[in-house]
């Protein structure tokens, strides 16, 4: 027979009060580092595809207009390729984030983690096939060659095409990417170390993806997109989990001694 006694401080717990808490600090120190990872690898993407899109492609796209488009990429055909590759390093980010955040939020829960790290993923590789799309209209284009050629009507239409077939394979690849962010938001308000707010504000972030992305896919057109103000929470994550992550820390529940003299 043995005895088993409470460990120190536990000799008072009420027995209806919820078990103290004790720091894991072992987990603790690999969810920080993970958390620095994804806040950094979620700065570089950021920089990178607001340079890549925002400044070096969709600038030099005129929507219905295919001669255009081709004389504004042939014109700055080193700034559109800069911008693709500019993509890919986003793309190949996104693979360093996915892994980082299922180890920031893996204590919580590794099944919705593991789910969320898959769903980034699969994301990352519609991404990739999207801008596979541009660099097949810089490779069309490039060199002069639309120029020269007598069909060169054709062969501007096939580049836009190109442009267009990215924009909407990114637009469905998207949806994946707001329900990625709804189940990071809701790991984020269940983990106790990172604030219920910002997980709230996550969750808008990934609402207005889908938004956007579904009504762009409806409308074939212009469309009010919301996420260019609900992004703001996915970027306040990343800056959270740089500066405030080194302080996070994973605690677990202490399991309920048997009473002193409880005899097995």
């Amino acid at each position: 027979m043995t005895i088993r006694t409470a460990p120190p401080g536990a000799r008072h717990h009420a027995p209806d009060a919820p078990p103290p808490l004790l720091p894991d600090g072992g987990t603790s120190q690999r969810v920080r580092r993970a958390s620095l990872i994804a806040g950094i690898g979620l700065l570089l993407m950021s920089a990178l595809a607001g340079f890549g899109y925002n400044f070096a492609v969709h600038g030099l796209i005129t929507p219905g207009n295919a001669a255009r488009t081709a004389h504004d990429i042939t014109a700055h055909e080193g700034l559109f390729g800069l911008g693709i590759v500019s993509l890919f390093l986003a793309a190949a980010l996104d693979v360093v984030v996915a892994w980082a955040l299922y180890r920031v939020f893996s204590p919580v829960s590794q099944g919705l983690s593991a789910l969320a790290a898959w769903l980034r993923l699969v994301y990352t590789g519609v991404f990739a096939v999207a801008v596979f799309q541009l660099a097949g209209a810089l490779r069309l284009l490039g060199n002069g060659t639309s120029r020269t050629v007598s069909g060169a009507g054709r062969l501007h239409a096939a580049a836009l095409a190109d442009t267009s077939r990215f924009t909407g394979i990114w637009h469905a690849g998207l949806i994946l990417f707001g329900l990625y962010l709804l189940v990071i938001a809701w790991l984020a308000c269940r983990s106790g170390y990172l604030p219920k707010l910002l997980g709230g504000l996550v969750a808008i972030s990934g609402l207005g993806y889908i938004y956007d992305s579904i009504g762009v896919l409806l409308v074939h057109g212009s469309w009010t997109q919301v996420s260019t103000v609900t992004f703001i929470g996915e970027f306040l994550l990343a800056l959270w989990l740089v500066t405030r992550g080194r302080r996070i820390t994973v605690s677990q529940p202490v399991t309920p001694a048997e009473p002193a003299g409880a005899a097995r």
